[in-house]
């Protein structure tokens, strides 16, 4: 049995058995010998290998312990692989009468399913089937990523905060410096950096994610730099690190406030020396693998409170762009809409045609709290539950705590303004007249009129 997390250098293609049966395990192996197939007994170590190489095909017995005779566990396991590698095709197997357990799989999201006992030549042929599908999908994947030259097509933007921030990315890509992305949950800190690395010299080469914060602290370390065999319990086969893997090309580090403080000298060293040591080897390894990192926090206030290097910070952040909550990005919220409006139409094999007024109004003032990814599932649903040939104000669910909608009325606008710069001229002036009309580079008769004109006793 292979140890989980085991990286395979093979020419074959590599699949991922979820099964705990030894003797199972050895006829799947025998039937598919044109493949590489790894194994994993159960849910926690077949997660981490998901998580790792991403097969792309798993073999799933929904049988797996603690469950053995049920399902409830191979299940979870399932629903647990499409949220970490929705593109993976999932041939689960049941027993002989479990046809509602491999329906429900199949609603879950799997691919297909057999059932046991299984003939070597059907399963052959479910999983090269299965692998031809993935192999078609992640081409198409591939074409639209390449449609543009423009790595930063995907932000959609017409906000000159964020259209510089674009221009940057577009400035530093080509460096091999390290760049940190700051901003809210939601604001699309991962399309930057996957941008940084689409534009780089290293786009041929991997882009390798990790998030720190989703990964047990025990288990982060030997995730990122690796393990010998034999540097702990199960470790029976040498087993390269993430930033070992991203080698030539970036590794992303997600939420890297959340990296354990245990951890950040280590990864400060790789930054200053750029080797890395497995966990129980004695060896340096040099790689060459340039590091972008993001996260939500305030790495400032983590520092105060000393649960984040000083000097560890001014290493990730040589570059830093801090994207702005989409509440603050002019004009974005309705351009996002329509354009995800657009997505979703095509997703769902709908044909809605725009917003009513009242909803598009109440998408440019919602405040967004949860960012581009809270319009995004406000948008799908909306799509999915709509009646009409638009979207509708109870379509898109939103709270009606709202503030008031801004005008976009011109006259209603600049007498809005107007009245905002008087009364903060006459507060600054403590009400003289005189001294408020200097401020507002106007004379003092002007200022009497537009008053009057406003209404402002």
């Amino acid at each position: 049995m292979r140890p989980s997390g085991e990286i395979v250098n093979s020419t074959k293609e590599t699949l991922l058995l979820v099964e705990d049966d030894p003797g199972l395990q050895k006829q799947v192996r025998w039937s598919l010998d044109a493949y590489d197939v790894q194994i994993a007994g159960d849910r926690e170590s077949a997660l981490a290998q998901i998580r790792r190489f991403e097969p792309a095909v798993v073999i799933l017995d929904l049988g797996l312990p603690p469950d053995e005779n049920g399902a409830s566990e191979g299940l979870a396991t399932l629903e647990q692989i499409m949220m970490l590698a929705p593109g993976t095709k999932v041939i689960v197997v049941t027993g002989n009468q479990d046809m509602g357990n491999a329906v429900k799989a199949i609603g879950i999201g799997a691919y297909d399913f057999y059932q046991k006992p299984f003939e070597s030549e059907m399963l052959s042929l479910i999983v090269g089937r299965a692998l031809r599908l993935h192999k078609l999908e992640q081409e198409n994947l591939r074409l639209r990523t390449k449609q543009d030259d423009v790595a930063t097509q995907g932000i959609i933007t017409s906000d000159p905060q964020m259209q510089k921030m674009c221009r940057t990315v577009e400035r530093v890509a080509p460096s091999d410096a390290t760049v940190l992305v700051t901003g809210e949950s939601g604001t699309g800190k991962e399309l930057f950096a996957k941008a940084l690395h689409q534009l780089s010299n290293r786009a041929e080469n991997r882009f390798v994610a990790i998030n720190c914060a989703a990964i047990p602290e025990n288990l982060l370390e030997s995730e990122l730099f690796g393990y010998e065999k034999g540097a702990f319990t199960g470790a029976s086969k040498q087993t390269i690190g993430r930033i070992e893997y991203a080698n030539g090309g970036t590794l992303f580090l997600d939420e890297i406030g959340d990296l354990p403080f245990s951890l950040q000298a280590k990864l400060l060293r790789f930054l200053q020396e750029r080797v890395v040591e497995r966990l129980g080897g004695r060896g340096e390894i040099p790689v060459d693998t340039r590091v972008v990192c993001a996260t939500h926090q305030n790495l400032a206030e983590l520092i105060r409170q000393g649960r984040f290097r000083e000097d560890l910070y001014y290493r990730l952040s040589e570059i830093t762009l801090s994207i702005p909550p989409l509440r603050q990005r002019d004009g974005d919220a309705a351009l996002l809409a329509h354009a995800f409006l657009e997505k979703f139409n095509t997703q769902q094999g709908r044909s809605i045609r725009g917003f009513k007024p009242d909803a598009i109004e109440a998408i440019e003032n919602h405040p967004w709290p949860g960012n581009v990814r809270e319009m995004q599932n406000v948008i799908k649903r909306a799509v999915i539950m709509a009646e009409g040939y638009q979207i509708t104000l109870d379509d898109l669910a939103l709270k009606a705590d709202q503030e008031e909608a801004e005008p976009i009325n011109l006259r209603k606008v600049r007498e809005d303004a107007e009245r905002k710069a008087v009364l903060r001229a006459m507060a600054r002036a403590n009400g003289n007249v005189a001294m408020a009309a200097d401020l507002l580079g106007i004379s003092r008769p002007t200022l009497y009129d537009l008053m009057t004109r406003l209404d402002m006793k």
